[in-house]
């Protein structure tokens, strides 16, 4: 499958999907009309009403260290399995509903709870909010009885680059770790420096390296895109738990999870590395209605499954 060659449905979606993030770039230009809260309102209502829920899941609104979290449960439960899904959105224009689908398919192949939560966003709260918020939600998945070894942690764009440092803060903090991490196309490098910033310019249908640019100036705030909260590629890494990155071909962010890969593996954590050709950023958001999104989801779910197993 090429970007020329996507099947009507699958079209459909990302020409609404473009649509509601389209008034992202005019917010950060300081052009719009709409608050910062009302940007993350019209686009997880947008993309809720496109990506909606499958059938076989309910949702609950609670709480994980006083931060407001998405509870996902599907029919069936296996084991008190775990996941603590991280969204994302440049840690800026993010919203939990816009993930209903995603996170209730994956509910429903891992036959687990999703939390996820409701982290605060840039500008009005900047970096390094976003992650001490997800660390406190994970800290409290282990203070309110969830075993490490039914937890899993996962997460697309900011949400997979925190998947790694959510796991950094447990270990410094002397926590337990997940049994997994699954980071989904990782915005690993805020520098964009490496070569797929410019070769998939034009290629990759969500992502381009302007806006990005001024995401991260707005996160940021004062902090350099090399801290290793930020990008993760720069971190000290050693002794996480087995990892899962997923990568689309034709993302501007490739290089950066091709290097978060090398990184995780020269410190010798057991890393997957998957590159799916043609695939634009985050198209698991697609399960449901594309085969490659099906795919790469379960692909996702086996490689958390084995763990849950492996620590039985």
């Amino acid at each position: 499958m090429s970007i020329m060659n996507l099947t009507p449905d699958a079209a459909a979606l990302l020409e609404r999907w473009t649509h509601a993030a389209s008034s992202i770039a005019p917010a950060l230009a300081g052009e719009g009309d709409l608050s910062w809260a009302e940007v993350r309102e019209s686009y997880g209502k947008q993309l809720a009403a496109a990506l909606p829920a499958p059938h076989g899941v309910t949702f609950e609104q609670t709480e994980l260290d006083g931060l407001p979290t998405m509870l996902v449960v599907p029919e069936e439960v296996t084991d008190d399995r775990t996941l603590l899904y991280i969204h994302g959105g440049g840690y800026v224009h993010g919203a939990v509903e816009a993930y209903v689908g995603l996170t209730g398919h994956y509910a429903k192949r891992l036959r687990a709870r999703v939390y996820v939560p409701d982290y605060r966003q840039a500008p009005e709260h900047p970096f390094p909010t976003p992650m001490e918020d997800v660390f406190n939600a994970y800290r409290a998945l282990l203070a309110a009885g969830s075993a490490p070894e039914r937890i899993a942690i996962s997460g697309d764009s900011a949400g997979g680059a925190m998947v790694i440092t959510i796991m950094r803060k447990a270990r410094a903090a002397g926590l337990p770790l997940p049994v997994a991490g699954v980071a989904i196309s990782p915005w690993a490098d805020l520098t964009h420096s490496g070569p797929s910033a410019r070769s998939r310019a034009h290629t990759d249908l969500i992502c381009g390296v302007d806006i990005l640019e001024a995401l991260a100036r707005t996160f940021l705030g004062d902090a350099l895109p090399t801290d290793p909260d930020a990008s993760p590629i720069f971190a000290d890494v050693r002794d996480l738990a087995p990892t899962l990155i997923q990568m689309g071909e034709n993302e501007v962010m490739l290089s950066g999870g091709i290097a978060l890969a090398d990184r995780l593996a020269e410190q010798r954590v057991r890393t997957t590395l998957e590159i799916w050709p043609h695939m634009f950023h985050v198209w698991h958001l697609l399960a449901g209605h594309m085969a490659e999104s099906d795919e790469a989801l379960d692909n996702a779910v086996s490689f958390i499954t084995r763990e849950y197993e492996r620590a039985r």
